[in-house]
């Protein structure tokens, strides 16, 4: 906090709505920049999100039975109507320990051309072979016979029978068939089911932000899968909340990870128009926001994020060319680079708000084993962002 005050816990935002946990801001939690109506990935016009959250079992683990705790994300980009159309699209690694398949291909083209799963580490295989069924069985987009999907991986063993295969092709299929414009839950929902974040239960958090940018308005949005961090880093509104919520808890087990230990994946989608560099610069910025939050980032921690534009449609052609093509040149509207700025800011402050929202719309789980992970206890938070003074 170096002698800066931190920022102001306001009264709470209004009481969450019946079936919906409540958020970080309906805490009165603190967070710059305005939201979209939804404070969501799905306020870049045209992006949808599906889910599907496999939960069943209890007790000791049963490799190929359970229990479970696990599940898959899926985003299309631009809809179901323009799975065909590519998107400008960038990558950054934090630090490599996980996986995002089709990023070589993405770094080489500037395109990303497929939807994007998020699930558990030993589930990529079938989430990649579902999304080309996919693709193949429910679009007009042939692509030429090839694809190359995006999918990406956070680690829920802890909680999950990970070895168990229950995560197969036809799961992706479902996430796929799932996804749709407006709000969807958040928490311990779709691939973030089991995962744990700063000693907390944690899983899929989003935020939006609406942004001018060179005279237009503009929105940017992030999808977080968090699954990172140890409680004594966790920090919320400036304030090292995690130093005062660190008393055990009496159900819980002890890690087998190193403190810390875990993946964040990240997706970041607006419609301002960029270019491929330009996607790339805003998954540079995403790590600004995670450490907001705490973390120095971990080396057993795979951090993986990818950035896209939803702009320039039907501009962005990254298939080999046909003998009845007609040769012409491509042309992208872009932000002059000058004035990229409000949206760097933008993927910071969504980011921040993301991460806490998966930690406070979010409720305990006992998993495999009886391994418990609590939830975030809400009125601690608050209390311990009244007591500990700004000079930590």
């Amino acid at each position: 906090m170096d002698g800066l005050p931190r920022r102001k816990v306001l009264p709470p935002q209004g009481a969450a709505r019946p079936g919906r946990p409540v958020r970080a801001r309906e805490l009165g939690l603190p967070f710059d920049g305005a939201p979209g109506p939804f404070n969501a990935l799905t306020d870049v016009p045209g992006v949808e999100v599906g889910l599907v959250t496999l939960v069943s079992g209890g007790g000791p683990l049963r490799t190929g039975e359970g229990p479970v705790r696990t599940g898959v994300t899926a985003i299309l980009p631009r809809g179901r109507a323009g799975v065909a159309d590519p998107c400008a699209a960038g990558v950054h690694v934090l630090n490599g320990n996980g996986e995002m398949t089709g990023t070589a291909w993405i770094r080489e083209s500037g395109a990303l051309a497929s939807p994007i799963l998020l699930t558990s580490t030993h589930a990529v295989g079938p989430c990649h072979q579902g999304v080309v069924d996919w693709l193949n069985d429910r679009t007009s987009a042939s692509h030429d016979g090839w694809f190359l999907p995006v999918v990406a991986e956070t680690y829920d063993g802890y909680l999950n029978d990970v070895d168990g295969r229950h995560v197969t092709p036809a799961t992706a299929f479902q996430a796929l068939d799932a996804a749709r414009p407006g709000p969807f839950p958040l928490g311990s929902v779709g691939g973030g089911t089991g995962m744990c974040c700063y000693g907390f239960k944690g899983g899929t958090g989003t935020a939006s932000r609406r942004t001018r940018v060179a005279g237009a308005s503009f929105t940017l949005a992030v999808l977080v899968q968090a699954n990172f961090g140890s409680r004594r880093e966790l920090t919320v509104a400036g304030v090292p909340v995690g130093r005062v919520l660190t008393a055990p808890d009496p159900l819980a087990h002890q890690p087998v990870l190193p403190a810390g230990a875990g993946s964040v994946i990240v997706v970041v989608a607006t419609d301002a128009p960029l270019l491929p560099a330009q996607c790339a610069a805003l998954a540079r910025r995403v790590p600004l926001g995670l450490a907001r939050t705490g973390t120095t980032g971990s080396h057993f921690s795979g951090d993986l994020f990818l950035a896209f534009s939803t702009a320039n449609a039907g501009s962005l052609h990254s298939r080999p060319p046909r003998p009845t093509d007609r040769p012409e040149l491509d042309r992208l509207d872009f932000v002059p680079l000058g004035h990229i700025d409000p949206l760097y800011d933008a993927v910071v402050q969504c980011v921040e708000e993301a991460v806490v929202d998966a930690l406070v719309c979010n409720t305990s789980m006992t998993g495999r084993d009886d391994h418990h992970v609590p939830a975030l206890p809400h009125a601690r938070l608050l209390d311990a962002l009244a007591a500990l003074p700004p000079d930590r």
